[in-house]
């Protein structure tokens, strides 16, 4: 059975982007890593995980980032969000992981290993 294809977007500096990587490479499961200070999200590969979670389940509302953004206090549309997400990736609860179907967000070996049991 060939390993599945896996795609782990985050940001290099991300403690939690780290864990799924090593995760990965300690059980020698080839991986794609996309770094989103880099590269973007495609709009359709953001928007199968809105669909999934929700635009409120993607944001680490706990970060830094979105604290110093200001978006604990302020009402701001889905499109604004998204705009500003692909501009500072660290709004996001990070990595976000794709394999075929499967998804998941933030620091989830649960869901990690799931994905390889498919």
């Amino acid at each position: 059975m060939p390993p599945p294809n896996i795609q782990i977007f985050g940001i290099k500096n991300s403690q939690s982007t780290r864990a799924a990587e090593r995760f990965f490479k300690e059980r020698r499961i080839p991986f794609h890593f996309v770094d989103l200070k880099q590269q973007p999200m495609s709009p359709g590969e953001i928007k199968r995980f809105i669909a999934r979670f929700g635009l409120p389940g993607l944001l680490d509302v706990e970060s830094k980032a979105y604290v110093d953004a200001g978006l604990k206090y302020l009402r701001v549309i889905e499109a604004e969000l998204l705009g500003r997400i692909e501009r500072d990736p660290r709004l996001l609860r990070l990595p976000l992981i794709r394999s075929a179907k499967r998804l998941s967000i933030g620091l989830d070996e649960a869901a990690w290993k799931e994905m390889l049991s498919a």
